[in-house]
This record gives structure tokens, sequence and C-alpha cells, in this order.
């Protein structure tokens, strides 16, 4: 229930709607709050303060219809300007950072307060009558009326400033590194301190013999990107029919509808409602999330560092400034301890064999398609080597060491190939050698420790 709640937030979150829906649903319940209150006798008690607005009823009917149709007008500017933005975003840093955009905080409550102002205006101006004795005008609603207008001048001026700078490549960048970083934090809570032995979370012996021959493939539901598993529901299933399940996907992956998702073992146990209670813990969707899916906000700094590095854009700056958020997000995540695969009941039985993320993976996301497209470029090339050697200090990991020398040494042997003058190999060969000189020098601290 928590993961599913989870992603009905992100999704709500990523939406153009649902802030503006609350806030329009805020703007009614105060326009039938004020107008009770303009009904009852504290109207006259509060008109006494000087501060509320005491025209006649045409007069209210003039400033609520202006401000109703100003604020309708502008609502509609500003959905054209966030439409214009998208599409900039969209063309410059590509179409899956629309919903960063999406999601952005500012821009819905932009649009929300335009036409939350309008819907109120226009439901205090149905109640006012200027017809002999049943005459009746809503003084304090339509002084509240003129304070949402004018907090509505403001929030156009920050709209304003809020578009000129969320659509700045530094901006975009500095957004989507936030989210790796939170999404790190919240999928890796787990400090290292020391070295870790490399077999200390493998535990291959506890799987049975005739686990492939004799397990029962489990066929995926849906064709889509996987964006969540909920593992504690997976491991109540395996634990009440006593079944090992091996996981061939993990969140971000692309599964088709009928292709094997999981293994269940023993094969003989497995009936349609236990096919149906897996599937059940499985969220797929048309796009991938953030929920678990870490290496989807590396593929977008990706995505824009590539995209900068086109000969079309030539951007070297907006690659480098991605190519530094990388190195920061991988440098977190070598502090922390990485999911073992397998997972364990309360009764130290075997029950779930995930497919995790691991560091390598995440540096292959992180590097190859940068490399590859930057190999002609001596400054992201030399930055590319300057972050993994920034990085290679915080290991603990020696798999994450070779992981790490794995792709310098990919990245020196392309330098060779793509950069024509020798000063400039020389200069990757510099850094490259203060790679491996800073793997060396991690290797050796982590040997002295017992």
């Amino acid at each position: 229930m928590t993961l599913r709640f989870l992603h009905l937030w992100d999704t709500l979150r990523s939406s153009l709607w649902f802030v503006p829906a609350l806030m329009i649903a805020l703007a009614a319940g105060l326009s039938f709050v004020f107008i009770a209150l303009d009904r009852s006798d504290m109207q006259q008690l509060i008109a006494k303060t000087g501060w509320v607005w005491g025209g006649g009823p045409d007069g209210a009917r003039e400033v609520l219809s202006t401000i109703a149709g100003s604020m309708i007008t502008v609502a509609g500017v500003v959905f054209s300007i966030t439409i214009v933005a998208f599409q900039l975003a969209s063309s410059q840093f590509g179409p899956r950072l629309l919903c960063n955009f999406m999601r952005d905080t500012g821009n819905q409550v932009v649009l929300g307060t335009f036409i939350a102002t309008f819907l109120y205006s226009l439901l205090v101006l149905r109640t006012v009558r200027g017809e002999g004795s049943d005459e009746f005008v809503p003084y304090l609603s339509v002084a509240l009326a003129i304070v949402l207008a004018v907090v509505s001048l403001g929030v156009l001026i920050y709209f304003i400033h809020h578009v000129s700078v969320s659509i700045q490549a530094a901006h975009v960048v500095a957004v989507v590194n936030d989210e790796l970083a939170y999404a790190i934090e919240r999928l890796f809570p787990q400090k290292l301190g020391h070295e870790v032995p490399e077999d200390g979370l493998r535990k291959q012996a506890d799987i049975p013999e005739n686990f492939a021959s004799t397990a029962h493939p489990i066929a995926a539901v849906a064709s889509g990107y996987l964006q969540a598993i909920d593992t504690d529901k997976l491991m109540a299933v395996a634990k009440a029919h006593d079944l090992l399940l091996d996981l061939k996907c993990r969140p971000g992956h692309f599964v088709e509808q009928g292709s094997t998702f999981a293994l269940a073992w023993p094969g003989d146990r497995v009936d349609e409602q236990v096919i149906e209670q897996i599937s059940a813990a499985c969220i797929y969707g048309p796009e991938r999330t953030l929920t678990q899916d870490v290496e989807f906000a590396v593929d977008q700094l990706v995505e824009v560092a590539v995209r900068a590095l086109s000969p079309g854009t030539n951007d070297p700056f907006t690659a480098i400034r991605c190519i530094d958020r990388l190195g920061v997000a991988l440098c977190q995540l070598t502090e922390r301890v990485m999911p073992s695969p397998y997972r364990y009941d309360d009764t130290d039985t075997l029950r779930v064999i995930a497919s995790p993320v691991t560091f390598a993976s995440v540096t292959d996301a992180a590097f190859n398609q940068i490399r590859q497209y930057g190999r002609t470029s001596v400054a992201v090339t030399i930055r590319l080597l300057e972050r993994i050697a920034a990085v290679a200090v915080h290991t603990y990991r020696e798999a994450d060491r070779a992981a790490l020398l794995r792709h310098a040494v990919m990245i020196e042997q392309d330098s060779r190939e793509g950069i024509p003058q020798e000063q400039d190999r020389q200069d990757v060969q510099e850094r490259f050698q203060a790679v491996v000189r800073a793997l060396d020098q991690r290797r050796a601290h982590a040997a002295t420790i017992p």
C-alpha cells in the first residue's frame, strides 16, 4: 500500500492539474465562507475597521467583473508561455525532461493562482444584488477579491522570473542532480564505513541445484516500463506459499507482455492465484520514474550532456556541468551499501533473488554515452578523467575501483583516435595517470584497514 501511495503521489506531483485543482477547491470554499460572513452580523463590526471595500452594488459588480476578466486573460497568457517553455525545453534538453518541468511546483501554483482568483470572483459576483430591499453587497468578499488580485500581480512577476530561470541549462542540470541525490538517499540509505568483502553479499549456495529446471516462469501482465516492485508483498507471497522467487527484471527495464518476469520455485506450488499475487506487486507504466529507478535521473543528465555535444549544438560547457554533477552522484553512491540481491525472511530462508542496481551499471549509464559522443572533445575527455579520479578517492569496494578503471582505460584509448594533437593527448594521459594513482592509493589504504 505504501508503494502504491508513493507511486500515486509521484504521478499527481508530475501533473499540471493537481495543485491548481486544490487551489480552485480552496477558492470555492473561501467564497462560501466569506459570503456567509457578509450575511452575518459580523460584517458591520468588521466594516467599522475601515479597511474593507465600501462601494455599492454597481461598483462591486464592476470590480469583480474586472478581476475575473483580467485573471482569465492572464491565465491564458500563462498557459501559452508555459507551453512555449515546454517546447523549448523538449527541443534543447530532451523530451524526457518535460516531467521535471511539469513537476515544478512554481508553475503549478502560478496557474492555480490565476484560475482560483477568477473562480472566486465569479462565485462572489453571482451574489451581488442591488434591487430594493433585497440589496446585498458582500463587502468582505469583494475586499478579499482585491487582495487576491494584488497577490496575483505579484505571482505574475514571479512567474516571469521563474520561467526565465527554469529554462537555463545550469538550473535544469541542478534540478535533475537534486532529484538524483534524493533518489540515492532514499534507495540507498545505509552508509559504508569500511571495505566490504567481495563475498559478503553473495549466498548462491542457498539456491537449489534444480532451480532452473523446475522453476515456473511468471509472465509479465503488461507491456511497458517496470516502474516499481513491492518487495515486501513479494516476500509475503513467497513466505506464504513457501516459494523462492528469482526476479529477472528491475525497475527501469522495459518488459513485453507475456515475457518471463520472474521464476518461482518449486513450480508445482504455483497456481493462478499465486501468479496474480506476484503480478499485483509490480507497477507498469509508459515511462520510467524515480520511484525505484536511480538510473533514470542519471540518464536524464546524460541526455542533456549528449545533446550539448551534438554538432548542431556544440556546447561542451553544458556537458561539463553534467559530468560534474554525475561525479558528485557517483561519490555519494560509492559510500552507500548496495542492496543484496538475496532477500531472506525472518526465518533466514532465501525467498527472493532480486536484480539489483550495481555501482558498475550506474557508472556505465553515466559515462558510456558521454565518452562515445565526446571522444573528440579535449575538454570533455579531460573532465571525465578528472571526475573519475575524484570518485576514486571515495571508493570502498574493489569492484567499484575496477569499474572506474575500466572506464578510464576506455576514455584514454578513445582519446588516441579522436584527438589529433599530440599535446592534447599528453594532457589526457596525465589525467589518466592521476586516475591510476588515485585508485592505487585508495586500494593501498583499504589494505591497511583490518
